[in-house]
């Protein structure tokens, strides 16, 4: 299955509606990892979505390489953020860039890797592209999030576009699901876009399990319930993890 058509109807609607997490994430980040790097460093934004959090990231002076495995996504990112770059690309493949001070992937991007190889497979690929002393930070729904959020209906009703979400999950699977209905208005006809979006939940032992299996020998996980430090929002259900490779 080409993994970038759940993705591309989406790409619009996810960048006016989810793509405001990025300015919540930062503060975590500053504290996790940011505060930690030189000037000017190389960052990888993995999974980057429409592009916000690397256009944060641009702005306060990193390099940025951004990749998503959605070209719609890409596309959009591009313009969000125009100093950075991007490509289009399957994080469960090798990374077509290497040498990054750090790598983030937020917004629990990773939560999308549908068995323990491939979240393994993508663990690795980010360890062959981090340069020495380098950092991998990223966030994980856990099983709270899906049994509190991923339930009901909700919509957004706009001028121009319609999207409407039917939440819910399964306790056996250990999966979230999310069915959406996208309307959009477009040189005065409506359009209609049906689409799936489908996400796994893991235990904290079984990714910092992961993590080791990878290559990186130095790992930690921050639950986000409360707030990880002074100024960082809380975000139920949600946790961080750091990593290093062997320094």
């Amino acid at each position: 299955m080409d993994a970038s058509a759940d993705y591309d109807p989406f790409a619009r609607v996810y960048n006016l509606h989810w793509g405001s997490f990025a300015g919540l994430v930062i503060p975590i980040l500053e504290h996790l990892v940011l505060r930690h790097l030189p000037d000017h460093a190389s960052v990888l934004d993995l999974c980057c979505g429409t592009g916000q959090l690397a256009a944060r990231l641009t702005g306060d002076g990193y390099e940025v390489t951004g990749v998503d495995v959605s070209g719609s996504m890409i596309e959009i990112a591009k313009a969000t953020a125009p100093g950075a770059h991007f490509h289009v690309h399957d994080v469960r493949q090798p990374l077509p860039v290497k040498g990054f001070a750090a790598a983030f992937s937020t917004f629990d991007s990773l939560n999308h890797m549908m068995t323990l190889e491939d979240l393994t497979r993508a663990f690795q690929n980010v360890r062959n592209v981090l340069g020495t002393n380098a950092y991998f930070a990223f966030d994980l729904n856990m099983a709270a999030a899906y049994e509190a959020r991923w339930r009901g209906t909700f919509a957004y009703v706009e001028d121009d576009h319609v999207c409407a979400v039917r939440s819910s999950h399964d306790l056996a699977t250990r999966t979230g699901r999310m069915d959406l209905t996208i309307f959009e208005l477009a040189r005065g006809a409506w359009t209609r876009a049906d689409l799936s979006l489908v996400q796994r939940w893991y235990a904290e032992d079984e990714v910092l399990a992961a993590l080791r299996a990878a290559g990186f020998s130095d790992s930690r996980s921050f639950p986000a319930d409360e707030p990880i430090a002074e100024g960082c929002p809380a975000l139920p259900g949600r946790m961080f993890f750091v990593a290093r490779p062997p320094r």
